[in-house]
C-alpha cells in the first residue's frame, strides 16, 4: 500500500486508512472483523472519536496485540449522552474521563494523535484554543507522554486557519472531497498546513456517501460552506477510486479515512491501490460539479500525456507549495522527477485536454523558472 508521511509528525500513514464512525452500533464481532481485516491488509492509520462503551471495547479488541500495527487517533471532547449516544462535549472533567476511558479500554498508554474535537464556530474555537481551554489540556497531556501529537478537527476554513495558526497544531483533520472543491480559502489552508509541517487527515471523502449514491442530484456543503447548501447534479456515476483519488491528489494530504461499514466497504477503498490512472481520473466529476476555479490545476494530470514525459500534475503542486519559496525538501521532490519543467517543447497539448482552462504552458514555465533558473 502506499504510504506517506504525516507532517511534520515523523509518522509514517497509508494513504487509504479508515474511518470507524460507520461501525457505530455493529456487533462486537463484525467491529473486530473489519478492524482485523484492516490491520491484516496493511492499513495504519484509524480514526476513533467513537466514544460508545461497547464500539470501544470491541475495537480494543481488534487492537490488542497489534497495537504496534496502528497509529490511534483519539478525540478531547467526544462523549455520550445519559442514553449511550455520541455528543460533544467542551466539559473539561467529562473530557477527561472520557479520554481516560478511551486508554483503558484500548488498552494503550497513549493516544498517537489527540485531536480538539468537531470545532466549527468562532465563539466555540475561542473556548477551545484558550490556555486555560482544550488546547492548553492537551498540550499539557503532550507533556506527560499521554498524547504524541495534537491535532484539530472541524469543517470550516476559518477556524481551521486560526488553529494551525496557534503553530501547536501538529495535524489537521479537513472535509476534502469533490463536492467542496471551490470551498473559499480551502486552497490557502492546505497551502499554510504544508508551510507549517501540519499533516492533513482528508475525512469525507465521500462527502458521507453522497458522491456514491445513485441519485443524480446531492446536498453537500452545510458545514464548510459556512452553513450553505448547494444542490449539486451528477453527470455520471462516481466511484470510491475517484473520490479518493482527488482527495489524496490535494496538497499535503496525508491520508484519507473513508468511513467503511463492512467488509465489502472495506474492499472498494482498497482496491484503490490496484487501480489505473484511468480509473481514478475525477476531472469529469469535477468539472461536471462546476466546483471549481476557472484556471486553477487540479492536479488532476487530465492534459496528460506529455510528450517530453513531465509529471504536470506534480510539477504543479511543488510549484503552487513553492509560493513563498523554494524548501529544500520542495527542491528535492523536483530533482526527484525523472523529467523537469525546463524539458516542455511548449507544444500546447496539455492545454486542449485540461477541463479546468489552466494555463499549463506558462505555469511550466514559471516552475522552470521557480526550480532551475531556467
Amino acid at each position: 500500500m502506499e504510504t506517506r508521511a504525516l507532517g511534520r509528525t515523523g509518522l509514517t500513514v497509508t494513504a487509504v486508512s479508515l474511518g470507524t464512525e460507520y461501525l457505530i452500533g455493529k456487533p462486537h464481532d463484525h467491529i473486530v472483523e473489519v478492524v482485523s481485516a484492516a490491520l491484516d491488509a496493511g492499513i495504519t492509520y484509524y480514526d476513533l472519536f467513537c466514544a460508545e462503551p461497547d464500539f470501544r471495547d470491541a475495537m480494543g479488541d481488534a487492537f490488542r496485540g497489534r497495537r504496534d500495527q496502528a497509529v490511534l487517533a483519539a478525540h478531547f471532547g467526544a462523549t455520550v449522552d445519559k442514553d449511550g449516544q455520541y455528543k460533544k462535549t467542551r466539559a473539561m472533567s467529562t473530557s477527561e474521563r472520557f479520554f481516560d476511558d478511551f486508554l483503558t479500554r484500548f488498552d494503550t498508554d497513549h493516544a498517537d494523535v489527540l485531536f480538539l474535537h468537531n470545532c466549527d464556530s468562532e465563539k466555540d474555537t475561542d473556548k477551545v484554543l484558550r490556555e486555560d481551554g482544550f488546547l492548553g489540556r492537551a498540550l499539557r497531556l503532550k507533556e506527560a507522554g499521554l498524547t504524541q501529537f495534537i491535532g484539530f478537527s472541524g469543517h470550516t476554513v476559518a477556524t481551521a486557519r486560526r488553529a494551525v495558526e496557534t503553530g501547536h497544531i501538529d495535524v489537521l483533520m479537513f472535509p476534502i472531497n469533490l463536492t467542496g472543491h471551490a470551498v473559499p480559502g480551502k486552497l490557502d489552508l492546505l497551502h499554510r498546513c504544508a508551510e507549517r509541517g501540519v499533516g492533513v487527515v482528508a475525512m469525507k471523502p465521500y462527502s458521507g456517501g453522497k458522491l456514491l449514491q445513485d441519485a443524480r442530484t446531492i446536498s453537500a456543503g452545510h458545514y464548510y460552506r459556512g452553513g450553505e447548501t448547494l444542490k449539486l447534479r451528477k453527470s455520471a456515476a462516481i466511484t470510491p477510486a475517484q473520490c479518493l483519488s482527488y482527495a489524496l491528489s490535494q496538497i499535503g494530504v496525508g491520508c484519507a479515512v473513508p468511513g467503511c461499514a463492512n467488509l465489502e466497504e472495506l474492499a472498494d477503498a482498497l482496491a484503490y491501490d490496484g487501480t489505473s490512472a484511468e480509473d481514478r481520473d475525477y476531472a469529469e466529476a469535477l468539472a461536471g460539479f462546476e466546483q471549481y476555479v476557472e484556471g486553477q490545476c487540479t492536479y488532476c494530470n487530465h492534459c496528460l500525456p506529455c510528450p517530453s514525459h513531465i509529471d504536470i500534475g506534480q510539477t504543479l503542486r511543488l510549484l503552487d507549495l513553492a509560493a513563498n519559496g523554494v524548501t529544500p525538501a520542495l527542491q528535492a521532490a523536483y530533482d526527484a522527477m525523472p523529467a523537469s519543467a525546463s524539458d516542455c517543447i511548449e507544444c500546447g497539448a496539455c492545454e486542449t485536454r485540461c477541463p479546468f482552462g489552466v494555463p499549463t504552458v506558462n505555469r511550466i514555465a514559471e516552475a522552470a523558472e521557480m526550480f532551475t533558473g531556467a
